[in-house]
């Protein structure tokens, strides 16, 4: 079975206990999300650098990447030793990151609520198990990107087409059905 968790669905899988799932725990809450630094509800775009050595099974392949934020309550916190956990297992996925893929810092506006090491989302051990506070489902069109007719005429210029590439939001959904599909 996978499980992803976006925006408040993450948040409701971290009360839960679900994530991070140490040691096949799945019922102990170690994490929260909370109010953003800055204080306000953010909707905007964002970077973000996937973690590849990372087991989750949603971002294969994927390297640099923008998904849109929208939250007031987005801000990832826990303690030190559960934030080195994350680390070690490479259970941190993606982190908020600056346009060039560098990482964010916590600088506003690229780390857009003040998050932990500049995280934007996790897995569980196994990969499964997915939260994350960007929005990949609200990027499943090339149109959908706020840069999309400058990237339109660029790809007329390079003699490509718009259509057939494919948007990180569905690439992020086609990671979970091409999971599935290898496992039957």
């Amino acid at each position: 079975n996978l499980v992803i968790g976006i925006c408040n669905g993450f948040q409701a899988i971290v009360n839960m206990g679900l994530l991070p799932g140490f040691d096949n725990d799945y019922a102990t809450r170690s994490l929260a999300l909370t109010f953003n630094d800055c204080g306000n509800f953010r909707d905007s775009w964002v970077h973000l650098k996937v973690n590849n050595s990372s087991p989750c099974v949603f971002t294969k392949g994927l390297e640099n990447i923008e998904l849109p934020v929208r939250h007031g309550e987005g801000k990832f916190y826990s303690d030190e030793s559960t934030i080195k956990k994350l680390v070690a297992n490479n259970q941190i996925v993606i982190q908020y990151a600056m346009p060039e893929g560098k990482p964010a810092d916590g600088k506003f506006p690229y780390n857009p609520n003040g998050s932990v090491k500049d995280i934007a989302g996790i897995c569980d051990p196994s990969g499964r198990i997915f939260g994350l506070m960007p929005h990949p489902e609200a990027y499943n069109h090339f149109t959908n990107h706020p840069d999309w007719t400058r990237r339109k005429e660029n790809m007329k210029r390079l003699g490509e087409n718009e259509y057939k590439q494919i948007p990180t939001g569905i690439l992020i959904f086609k990671n979970a059905v091409d999971y599935i599909t290898a496992s039957q």
